[in-house]
């Protein structure tokens, strides 16, 4: 798994040509408050019921808070036999901070 800090995926995004997936996998109310333009949820607990509906080759950017969840997330996904996830480290936290401070935060 490759770790991003909120610039370095930022710099990623506006560069490649096939957009990954963002999965967002905070609480339904968290994501409400805030979330990088194009992100999916999947709150973390419902993630084993809906890994069918991922594609296990798509380039997939895993999102949370403050990384700590998301990195969790994308360890099981790659143990379920995901090859190209990426880590937000940092998360939306750190994303408000340096790439889009007119983001809400809590």
């Amino acid at each position: 798994m490759r770790e991003f800090s909120a610039l370095q995926l930022k710099a990623y995004l506006d560069s490649c040509e096939q957009q990954p997936l963002l999965l967002d996998v905070r609480q339904p109310w968290e994501f409400d408050v805030c979330k990088i333009e194009n992100s999916m949820l999947i709150p973390m607990s419902q993630i084993p019921e809906e890994i069918e509906e991922l594609d296990l080759t798509r380039e997939t950017v895993v999102i949370c808070h403050h990384g700590i969840r998301s990195r969790s997330v994308g360890r099981y996904l790659e143990q379920a036999g995901f090859c190209n996830i990426i880590n937000l480290s940092g998360g939306v936290a750190q994303w408000a901070q340096t790439v889009n401070n007119q983001m809400a935060t809590y």
